[in-house]
């Protein structure tokens, strides 16, 4: 436990941002297994809808800090590619 108001304030603080943090992460993992679940079924209509939301998601945790910005766009990269290469 802190031993000092500072460090106790730093403590709270960080259970805050990690469960907003974990709850962010979540809804990223989420909207990727969306994409190739669709992906998967060859469903090209919902691949590009569930890819515009992943896009989205993506973009929005890495504004907030929750992924770097290079694992954002190479995560991007390659959900790109998996709707890309659907026939």
């Amino acid at each position: 436990m802190a031993n000092h108001p500072s460090a106790a304030k730093r403590a709270r603080q960080a259970l805050v941002r990690r469960e907003r943090n974990r709850g962010i992460r979540s809804g990223v993992r989420t909207a990727i297994k969306k994409v190739e679940t669709a992906v998967a079924a060859k469903d090209r209509d919902a691949a590009a809808s569930a890819l515009l939301a992943a896009t989205s998601a993506i973009a929005r945790a890495t504004s907030k800090g929750v992924l770097h910005k290079n694992t954002a766009g190479r995560r991007v990269s390659r959900l790109q590619l998996l709707v890309n290469n659907l026939s």
